[in-house]
């Protein structure tokens, strides 16, 4: 009998910083998913008949090196950076657990969206300083 896992919004968590050495704005990318096993994770329930449900988290950083954030062109390809880097984040869970929920698609965009307040902020502050010194 196989065991249904609970339904579990994915939660993605922005965690951002400047990369010190470089000067060059990041924005960390989080992708969660939740799987039904005994692996080594975080805890996040169990299901009905007390199977652990486990969290798998795996962050990626997003570099703006190159970029010009205070452009519409620059601004428009450090947002599909992120996107691509939650795609690819979500890939690569569901690579090594397939029952991982929610899905690849649901899981990107719940990841990217996370991180996105962070990409506008970057981008407001690029505007700023280019506003400023004109």
């Amino acid at each position: 009998m196989s065991i249904k896992l609970v339904a579990v919004s994915a939660a993605a968590a922005l965690i951002s910083g400047l990369a010190l050495a470089q000067g060059v704005p990041e924005v960390k990318v989080q992708a969660t998913r939740v799987i039904n096993t005994a692996i080594s994770a975080k805890t996040v329930g169990r299901t009905s008949s007390g199977v652990p449900i486990k969290e798998i988290t795996l962050s990626y950083g997003v570099s703006a090196e190159g970029l010009d954030l205070s452009t519409n062109t620059g601004a428009t390809a450090f947002e599909q950076r992120v996107k691509d880097a939650a795609e690819q984040a979500c890939k690569d869970i569901s690579h090594q657990y397939p029952d991982a929920t929610p899905g690849d698609a649901q899981c990107a965009k719940t990841a990217a969206d996370a991180a996105m307040p962070r990409v506008h902020e970057l981008v407001a502050a690029a505007e700023k300083t280019r506003l400023a010194t004109k």
